[in-house]
């Protein structure tokens, strides 16, 4: 029995609110100043909460494994990331509002800066969105097609953009098997999109092509002249997020991917621009129409990736100001927390312990003096499974029966 079949028949229920929010690899180490970003930044509104607040360390997928962003959100979702494992392709095309079907294969892609055969850039600058649009639309209007595939673009924020591939048959599960052609580092040179089953080998040899012709629809692009590809996949089934825990959700996100990831698990996922504070407003307006919300903050995450240790400590004490706007609201339970840790000093994603925080009428309290790493180490939650966030969350809004007799 896993954790949505044990909670399944306990569910009931009531008018609480659920609030949680995702600073997108909130977690970090430290500096030469022996802080980590979180404690570098000035969060005097999340120390506070966290005085009077359950506190922890989560472990997105298992210890010493380093998750992906799909993995990471899944597992706070309440979704085993081992049981559901789910390629980035896929959750950018939905969160981009692609229609996907059974017969094709998604593909995340970034632009990226080539020069002599090596990767110099694998975000080409981080290209302006307004940018990447149009480039995105001459790749649509060169690439129509490969061989009978259908290729339909989508342009994401920034670098990033997705690629349907529409095979004019039914696929095997294993069709979209691929290696990801982004080695991660700049200096080298990008990898083959290798088939890692029988059944994905022609996807790779549309891959390979696609990958060809955009390099030479690009080439004489000064930053975005090549793109990368990571997560090749096709549509999974997993149980919906109202069927798993009985909640009418909605999802808050400006970036695609993630509203991609909400509306896998049948969040609801309207499409969202501007600010963290344009978020917050939009949270408020729609405060009474729902029982859970998911509010993501991303910028956290990008600055740590870029290995900017103060550009990441700046989001967070920004994102502190703002917290006082959803403390108003007084939802019954509020989750802080990250999908994943993003170091500065690793510029990356990395398999440390993510801080949470749990704020709710039934917690103990009082034991964390700040809301950072090592204080939330000595926190009442100790260290977790990421699925486990969720049946807290749900027990605190009093949203479960008691198990047996």
């Amino acid at each position: 029995m896993n954790m949505q079949e044990l909670i399944k028949p306990l569910l009931q229920n009531n008018a609480a609110k659920i609030v949680m929010v995702v600073l997108d690899g909130i977690g970090g180490l430290p500096d030469a100043s022996g802080k980590t970003e979180l404690e570098a930044a000035d969060t005097p509104n999340l120390d506070a909460l966290a005085r009077k607040s359950a506190c922890g360390l989560h472990v997105p997928v298992a210890y010493g494994i380093t998750p992906g962003s799909g993995p990471g959100h899944l597992g706070i979702f309440g979704y085993d990331p081992l049981e559901c494992q789910i390629g980035r392709g896929i959750l950018e095309a939905l969160g981009l509002g692609l229609e996907v079907r059974k017969t094709d294969v998604a593909v995340r892609c970034n632009y990226a800066t080539i020069k002599d055969g090596v990767i110099a850039d694998r975000r080409a600058g981080r290209v302006p969105t307004e940018q990447s649009r149009k480039l995105t639309e001459r790749l649509q209007q060169e690439i129509k097609k490969i061989d009978d595939v259908e290729l339909i673009f989508a342009p994401g924020m920034e670098h990033r953009f997705a690629v349907l591939m529409r095979f004019p048959g039914d696929l095997k599960p294993d069709a979209a098997m691929l290696s990801d052609t982004d080695p991660q580092k700049e200096g080298k040179a990008p990898l083959p999109p290798s088939a890692l089953s029988k059944n994905a080998e022609r996807v790779s040899a549309i891959a390979e092509k696609l990958i060809k012709k955009a390099h030479e629809v690009l080439r004489n692009e000064e930053k975005a002249n090549f793109i990368l590809t990571r997560g090749f996949s096709n549509m999974p089934h997993i149980p919906s997020f109202r069927e798993a825990f009985g909640l009418k959700a909605l999802a808050i996100a400006t970036y695609p991917m993630y509203r991609g990831l909400a509306k896998l698990v049948g969040m609801e996922t309207p499409t969202l621009e501007g600010t963290v504070e344009d978020e917050i407003s939009f949270l408020k307006q729609k405060y009474n129409d729902y029982d859970f919300f998911f509010m993501h903050v991303k910028k956290v995450d990008s600055y740590g990736e870029d290995g900017n240790f103060e550009g990441k400590a700046a989001r967070i004490s920004e994102f502190d100001k703002l917290l006082p706007q959803v403390l108003e609201l007084n939802p019954d339970v509020l989750i802080i927390t990250g999908d994943h840790s993003t170091p500065a000093l690793m510029k990356g994603h990395s398999w440390h312990p993510v801080p949470v925080l749990l704020k709710s009428p039934y917690v103990l309290g009082n034991i964390c003096s700040a809301f950072s790493e090592r204080e939330c180490v000595k926190g009442e939650l100790g260290i977790l499974p990421a699925l486990n966030i969720m049946p807290l969350a749900l027990a605190h809004a009093l949203r479960l029966k008691k198990f047996g007799a």
